[in-house]
């Protein structure tokens, strides 16, 4: 039975970075690849709670490009649960409104997942109930660096000026071009470190670290953290008093 929408403000955009599926299958002496398998469990109920409660962008961090350096035998089962999970999840991300994208270096990708995951996001394309951006074979710094070769390339081609450069357009430079920043950034795990996720994007987002593993990360773990960003003044700089409305201080 899914849990009612949390009262107070719903954000537009959550980012998750899942970690702790290999710990969760430790704990267990169990394989890596059974936390991996559980915490994709996680993924499909928080991607169906986001949409039920509103929430505009859903970015899970999933793959990165640091990732490749794991067990091949980790890194296959990691591409074949991905492959799985775009197949079971395809009528529903359809079905509901949700519009799929790949964050990353898709075409890292195996053919026999990368080809699946480029049908649905062409096929998801018009959706616009929620965006899911998965961050695949994804650094941030990575993704800065395209994003300055792009403006570079037109400033040498003449289609844009130096002066013309600011943050905006930087913004829109990026993988995640005409999506809002994320408000919360959730992270698993007890983890203190943004490992190279959305570093321009995360300039003025709210944190909730917890030490849930993904795996046993669900609904009502996520409504506690949508509780928490509801509980806190945005401040973007101003004073306290400016964001409420009392007026500057002298």
């Amino acid at each position: 039975m899914a849990l009612p929408r949390p009262p107070g403000p719903i954000p537009r955009h959550i980012a998750i970075i899942m970690d702790g599926n290999g710990r969760w299958a430790e704990s267990r002496g169990l394989d890596r690849v059974k936390g991996h398998e559980e915490g994709a469990q996680s993924v499909k109920e928080i991607v169906r709670t986001c949409r039920e409660w509103g929430v505009g962008a859903l970015t899970l961090y999933s793959f990165s490009t640091e990732n490749w350096r794991r067990p091949v035998t980790e890194v296959t089962a990691l591409m074949q649960l991905l492959q799985r999970y775009v197949f079971q999840e395809r009528d529903e991300i359809l079905q509901q409104g949700i519009r799929l994208q790949v964050l990353g270096q898709i075409e890292r990708l195996p053919d026999f997942v990368q080809k699946p995951l480029r049908l649905l996001c062409k096929d998801s394309a018009r959706n616009a109930d929620m965006t899911l951006n998965l961050a695949l074979s994804y650094g941030s710094r990575q993704e800065i660096v395209d994003g300055v070769r792009n403006i570079a390339r037109a400033v040498a081609e003449g289609r844009l000026r130096v002066d013309q450069i600011d943050e905006d357009l930087l913004g829109q430079s990026l993988y995640t071009a005409g999506q809002p920043d994320p408000d919360l950034l959730i992270r698993t795990s007890g983890e203190l470190r943004l490992s190279n996720f959305l570093l321009w994007q995360l300039a003025y987002t709210e944190m909730v670290v917890t030490d849930v593993l993904w795996p046993d990360f669900r609904a009502p773990q996520l409504e506690a953290a949508i509780r928490a960003f509801g509980a806190r003044e945005r401040r973007f700089g101003k004073t306290g008093a400016q964001v409420r409305g009392e007026g500057s201080l002298a």
